[in-house]
């Protein structure tokens, strides 16, 4: 009641401001937004990434219903706007924001991407028969410390959750504690991993396990690349690199490296193919197709302190991986990957052994590569119990 109150009385007074508010703050207060068919899904993601892990929830939806996608900032609308939905920016929590904006969506389910609950807005929904759906759920022990202070506010809005897929047990075992349903419980999901778990590898091409790739790689580290890949040549003198800096602009840079060793070498920029030994990656858009026709992948931003970069698309690929030291970035990804034997760490300084070893093991590739893909597939979760439930959801109005 107190924040009910206390957001219309704000509601009120930021309503006096819209003949002067811009564009972006009269859409926050929903005086102006989308025009759509009603009975279809609102989803709500608070920015970029939280909307990029959501795809593949979305366009199986889209296959179905009408979906309005909202967001808190400007360049999470920029990405609805480019991936064709009709987009807003969300209603700011007050009662006549949420009010207007539901008038004009009605919508049949509410499904929200991680954490952004807000309690007028699940209210309000509630009360019109607006089912509710969170997904990628997840909330720290220190989160969910803060919350069981406010029982009044947290509690009604998790009881009112109708179905939640959480990222990990400990996320749902904070949320059941804290008021969320049993029976709104569907199998936990990693949104993020859901895109690279839709990738289907296919056969190893031939030569696959004579090809290394050097992935997104920063400066100071194509040195570390070029130098272990010419140790490890000495044993397969096939072997081929792949060397994919993460900016491309780097490329002329990285050609000077390439050339100043005397190495055979292409650039993908200039049309270069793979087949030659060092084939320079500076292109965009492509590195499917270098995961694909690599049996090794060294992840790039780890042996340079850059926190790493992610394992899951090199583990998609079924590729062994191999990193540096500097994983902080996913650190808890790549200890569990490592556990399972897909992937291995060294410093530059053992590179040079740690991966002229592994060309020399067709088998012991094919065997990490495989365990990276099962990892991957495991942590990802499978959708279809939580689409099929959102389904359901969204038909409801119609039986």
């Amino acid at each position: 009641m107190i924040w009910r109150g206390a957001t219309a009385l704000a509601g009120g007074a930021l309503g006096l401001t819209a003949p002067l508010a811009g564009a972006d703050w009269r859409e926050r207060l929903a005086l102006a937004g989308p025009e759509v068919a009603p009975g279809g899904i609102w989803l709500h993601a608070a920015s970029v990434g939280e909307l990029t892990s959501a795809r593949v929830l979305a366009e199986e939806l889209a296959r179905e219903f009408p979906i309005t996608v909202t967001t808190n900032s400007l360049t999470g609308r920029d990405l609805a706007r480019r991936l064709g939905y009709p987009y807003a920016l969300a209603p700011l929590d007050v009662p006549q924001a949420v009010r207007r904006f539901l008038d004009r969506v009605r919508p049949a389910v509410l499904v929200t991407v991680e954490n952004e609950l807000w309690p007028n807005r699940s209210a309000m929904a509630m009360a019109r028969g607006v089912a509710q759906v969170v997904v990628g759920a997840r909330i720290s022990a220190r989160s969910a410390a803060r919350w069981r202070r406010l029982p009044g506010l947290i509690g009604p809005m998790l009881q009112r959750i109708d179905a939640l897929s959480a990222q990990d047990p400990g996320s749902e075992a904070r949320l059941l504690a804290l008021g969320l349903r049993p029976d709104a419980l569907t199998p936990r999901l990693n949104l993020k991993l859901l895109a690279p778990a839709r990738i289907d590898p296919g056969q190893d091409v031939p030569g696959r396990f004579r090809t290394v790739l050097a992935a997104s790689t920063h400066e100071g580290e194509d040195t570390v690349m070029l130098d272990a890949w010419a140790r490890a040549r000495d044993a397969v003198p096939d072997l081929r690199l792949i060397l994919a800096p993460r900016h491309p602009g780097r490329g002329d840079a990285v050609a000077a490296l390439i050339a100043a060793r005397g190495l055979e070498f292409a650039r993908r920029s200039q049309g270069g193919e793979p087949g030659v030994p060092v084939l320079l990656a500076d292109t965009l858009g492509e590195m499917a197709l270098w995961y694909r026709a690599a049996g090794i992948c060294i992840t790039g931003g780890s042996f340079a302190d850059h926190g790493g970069h992610t394992p899951w698309e090199p583990a998609a690929w079924r590729c062994a991986i191999l990193h540096g030291p500097h994983v902080a970035n996913h650190a808890a990804d790549y200890a569990d990957l490592e556990k399972a034997g897909a992937t291995q760490g060294c410093d530059a300084a053992a590179l040079p052994q740690v991966l002229a070893a592994l060309v020399q093991d067709a088998a012991g590739q094919r065997r990490m590569g495989a365990q990276a893909r099962a990892e991957l597939l495991a942590r990802a979760g499978n959708p279809a119990t939580l689409i099929a439930r959102i389904r359901r959801l969204g038909r409801r109005d119609l039986a």
